[in-house]
């Protein structure tokens, strides 16, 4: 009997340790995807804006933004995107997973912690389906407040109002929360 209780604890330390370092790794590689992400989006928006101008970098978030997470979640066999609570497309409208880690991030800011350091990551069963989901918030910069700020331009507010009648992300202020990356790696 004893030795089946050992075993017993010992095979649950394994997996414990197992999931743990697993969770570890997939936060990981989701950090390293959200960077490539933000490299590639940053140098396009810089681009645009200093060929066209800010109403320019509108058509960069619309098109080149879900092109990039298209192209590193076919790459990575996950779905990466980018979501808020204040969403200027409707295609990017929180889950309730998503929409309950916004507000812990919005928590855990009024706390104390730095934007730019708050991630979160668990695994989920849906429907019989383990998933790792992870998301890092997208703290609002300098650069954001041209289209996401309380002083928009009237061309980029009007170039807004156009592609996106519904828009909820406006009245930002620097190092705010504008929303989140956010990541789903199916498990088999």
């Amino acid at each position: 009997m004893k030795t089946f209780i050992f075993f017993l604890v010992a095979s649950f330390f394994i997996v414990a340790t197992t999931h743990a370092e697993d969770v570890s790794s997939r936060a990981a590689e989701s950090r390293k995807a959200i960077k490539t992400f933000v490299k590639e989006l940053k140098n396009a928006l810089q681009q645009a804006i200093k060929t066209g101008g800010p109403e320019h970098a509108i058509q960069v978030c619309e098109e080149k933004a879900p092109e990039i997470a298209t192209g590193i979640s076919e790459e990575k066999g996950w779905l990466m995107g980018r979501t808020s609570v204040k969403f200027r497309n409707p295609v990017n409208a929180p889950d309730s997973w998503e929409l309950t880690v916004l507000r812990q991030f919005e928590e855990r800011k009024a706390r104390g912690e730095d934007p730019k350091d708050l991630e979160y990551s668990e695994v989920i069963v849906k429907n019989g389906k383990k998933a790792f989901r992870y998301m890092k918030a997208i703290p609002t910069k300098g650069m954001c407040l041209t289209c996401h700020g309380d002083k928009i331009p009237s061309e980029v507010s009007e170039k807004l109002n156009e592609l996106y009648p519904e828009d909820k992300a406006r009245g930002f202020k620097k190092g705010d929360i504008r929303g989140a990356f956010t990541i789903i790696q199916h498990i088999k």
